[in-house]
């Protein structure tokens, strides 16, 4: 039987002088994934329909200037906090700590020079029916005014079934806090239309209701009766277009979710997404308690992705796998802090179950 395999080829040179390489993880399956060494970006994720098919599922960019310059993350390792810590401030242990901003008067995704800007070291591997890519990243003392030196180690894998996998390790010198995640936007009908269409149920009943800025407002909240019931699966348009504050504030969803009460050993299913007609259906399973949905609602048609069409709002999804926004500021939320003498650890996978009959086209 076929084995996975890993191939890799150069992608540019950022203006620094260092090189960015490209490397394809591909699969018995039909499934592939490619991934640069550039911000770690998930840059194409090729999944089979239910007639064997294969498409990329994730919006890209053509070209490394792109996403150097323009990109609003796009299939981006994020760190060392994902979302967002209000006004870039935060105390532990007793200790001010601030944060560049870069988002109406925040710090969003670790600041404006975050992980998703960084050339991470590639180290590819195969074993057995997995193909790996391992990257790795040293981030020093007061780095983006964050504390301690941290160690992070990103793989990605891909099996024999198709699922694939990232697991984020991270080592401190010092307490510090902590979230990483990625940034893919999943559009499963790989046809350059919008995402509304697509259902999507969360195994979450609770939410964060937010302010204008994407601060949470406070205290966690059930999800019963509003648009963000999402506990069974439904038509994102039915949310998207909703006739609600939170949903005209943020243009559609660009919410977290709450999964658990703290970052879990083995992974939990977060979420489950198919097209229309079930050709593709994906499932997130995670260790981390809280899921970000971000309906792309900022694409405005300006940049063409990699097949050619305009990247438009509700093209695609983010599904991130994170800790909750501004949790270094909330003590009720779980816990971010990373201490020395322990491993910061997150899984997720996404898991692509094949339908048992082929749908019509």
């Amino acid at each position: 039987m076929p084995r996975p395999t890993v191939h890799t080829r150069p992608f540019g040179t950022i203006p620094t002088g260092e090189e960015v390489a490209l490397w394809r993880l591909e699969s018995p399956s039909g499934a592939y994934a490619e991934i640069l060494t550039y911000g770690g970006i998930l840059h194409a994720l090729g999944v089979p329909d239910a007639t064997g098919r294969t498409e990329n599922v994730v919006l890209s960019l053509p070209s490394l200037d792109q996403y150097a310059e323009k990109s609003p993350y796009l299939g981006a390792l994020i760190g060392r906090y994902a979302n967002r810590i209000a006004h870039g401030r935060f105390t532990l242990d007793g200790a001010p700590h601030v944060v560049p901003v870069n988002d109406r008067g925040h710090a969003l995704h670790g600041g404006p020079a975050g992980f998703d800007t960084r050339v991470w070291e590639a180290t590819p591997r195969t074993d057995g029916d997995t193909a790996e890519l391992r990257l790795h990243l040293h981030s020093p003392h007061g780095d983006m005014g964050f504390p301690g030196t941290l160690d992070v180690t990103a793989t990605y894998s891909l099996d024999a079934h198709g699922t694939l996998a990232l697991d984020c390790v991270a080592t401190t010198d010092r307490p510090t806090v902590l979230s990483l995640s990625n940034h893919a936007y999943f559009n499963l009908a790989a046809d350059g239309g919008d995402i509304l269409d697509h259902t999507l149920q969360i195994y979450g009943a609770a939410y964060l209701p937010v302010d204008r800025t994407g601060i949470p407002l406070g205290p966690i909240t059930t999800v019963t009766g509003t648009p963000f019931d999402l506990t069974t699966p439904r038509p994102l348009r039915t949310g998207v277009l909703a006739d609600d504050d939170q949903i005209r504030g943020a243009q559609g969803y660009d919410h977290c979710w709450v999964l658990t009460s703290r970052e879990s050993v083995t992974p939990h299913r977060a979420a489950r997404l198919s097209t229309p007609d079930g050709a593709r259906t994906m499932e997130v399973w995670t260790t981390a308690p809280g899921l970000q949905v971000y309906t792309a609602n900022q694409l405005d048609g300006t940049l063409t992705g990699t097949a050619g069409h305009p990247l438009r709002r509700h093209g695609a999804v983010c599904l991130e796998t994170q800790h909750l926004p501004d949790a270094p500021n909330r003590p009720a939320y779980p816990s971010p802090v990373l201490r020395p003498g322990t491993t910061g650890h997150r899984r997720t996978e996404f898991r692509f179950p094949r339908p048992t009959t082929p749908h019509a086209a």
